[in-house]
């Protein structure tokens, strides 16, 4: 949540003070704009602009500059669900700013911006390649640089809430309505058909999943079905005003059941995905998965009216005879994961390596929980000058019971109670023992 919240603030004062003219502002290079701040009363209140894409819109600079910040931001929130439990704050803290003007801004500027791929006349409707293409392959490539949580956190991860989690999952089905119906930047006929088409995919995405949960485990999942509703969001995201009500359906369908492979099989039985890359949340099914799915399918049913009316003249895709549009979305697909694996692991490496930056929090830290590092717990049910309660567990004890905890599970494993290597790639004990002062 900290994570979040941190990235949230840099974004903003990132984004008004140099990112965004870099993603929307004059032509400097094919894939980015002249940097600099918006924070003038002119910058602000005038009517907006994007003049590398010769578009005017009827309303002002301020509302385009804080709309696209959200975007932006909640770019670097699905980055941080990849990293959670073991990346170092201070590296983290670090990583925003530089994967949001050299990542971000790119991606933002060649598709929507005027850049190269928007001339080449490659479709995103409202993000499927520059949110969520772009989070997972970072979140991907990060979760790679980072090293996975320990053994033990990765064995014992249970939901903490799931009544918030449903809570939580409603407010992001409402909200992605104003995310992708928001797009067209005016209350247009394919504004209208955007959030209907993000409904349609979202409800058909998530029954899919339900019933492949129910096809091979038996049963039908709270957590499955939350994850086949963002499947849906995001894949139905870069064709929202593209496509016929059909196609919306179509690619609910793929959405419900192409991630899930990807989650279901590759996730849990990949030695990449099971040893080297530990994607907490699974933003690499959910966004970088989905989100290439849907620029795929985008391509092939888009409708030559969606098109048109959005304001742009590629044409539509396959379904209307123009088969250069698929292959015009895989180009844009591979530039946006090429570009993404290639800055990602750059801003790792500065900052590990020149900066001397620990990417991940020590195994000690990791033991005792990510929470306790900032002197702080999530749930605090206790006050120690309040008699009668249970008082607050210390640092230390934390950390005892849970290594009791882990010495138990050895000995009922067998292992006559070896101690625990960490699989993390730095700030490993060596011998795996942890110490607490």
């Amino acid at each position: 949540m900290f994570m979040s919240f941190y990235a949230f603030a840099m974004v903003l004062i990132c984004w008004v003070i140099w990112a965004y003219k870099i993603a929307f502002g004059e032509y400097m290079l094919p894939f980015a704009g002249i940097p600099g701040p918006v924070l003038t009363m002119g910058s602000t209140i005038g009517q907006s602009t994007l003049p590398s894409a010769n578009v005017m819109q009827n309303y002002p600079q301020a509302t385009m500059i804080y709309f696209q910040f959200v975007f932006a931001a909640i770019t670097l929130v699905l980055i941080a669900g990849a990293y959670l439990a073991r990346m170092n704050f201070t590296a983290w803290m670090i990583f925003v700013p530089l994967w949001l003007t050299f990542s971000y801004c790119v991606g933002a500027y060649s598709l929507w911006g005027g850049g190269f791929l928007f001339q080449l006349g490659v479709l995103d409707y409202s993000g499927g390649y520059v949110i969520h293409l772009s989070s997972g392959t970072a979140g991907f490539v990060g979760a790679w640089w980072i090293g996975p949580r320990l053994k033990a956190d990765r064995e014992n991860f249970q939901p903490n809430n799931i009544v918030l989690m449903m809570v939580g999952a409603g407010i992001l089905w409402v909200g992605w309505n104003g995310f992708n119906g928001g797009d067209p930047y005016s209350a247009s006929p394919d504004a209208g058909v955007a959030v209907l088409n993000t409904n349609v995919a979202t409800a058909f995405s998530m029954l899919t999943w339900t019933a492949m949960d129910i096809i091979f485990y038996k049963k039908p999942s709270i957590i499955g079905a939350i994850n086949g509703m963002i499947t849906g969001l995001v894949v139905i995201t870069p064709a929202a005003g593209f496509v016929a009500g059909w196609g919306a359906i179509t690619m609910g369908f793929f959405s419900g059941t192409i991630p899930w492979l990807s989650m279901n099989i590759a996730g849990k039985k990949w030695r990449l995905f099971t040893h080297h890359v530990d994607d907490c949340l699974g933003i690499t099914h959910t966004h970088m998965v989905a989100g290439f799915l849907g620029g795929f399918l985008t391509g092939i049913f888009a409708t030559d009216t969606g098109v048109y009316a959005f304001g742009t003249s590629s044409g539509g895709g396959a379904i209307m005879g123009n088969g250069r549009q698929v292959w015009v979305q895989i180009v844009g697909a591979l530039f946006i994961i090429g570009w993404n694996v290639v800055w990602t692991s750059l801003i790792m490496m500065f900052i590990k390596y020149v900066l001397r930056v620990p990417l991940r929090m020590s195994d000690e830290a990791c033991l005792i929980g990510d929470d306790a590092v900032h002197g702080e717990e999530a749930y605090c049910f206790s006050d120690d000058n309040v008699s009668g309660l249970v008082p607050t567990l210390t640092t230390e004890m934390r950390a005892n019971e849970k290594m009791t905890i882990l010495h138990g599970r050895d000995l009922e494993e067998g292992n006559n109670g070896s101690s625990m290597n960490s699989p993390g790639k730095e700030n490993g004990s060596g011998d795996g023992e942890i110490k607490i002062d």
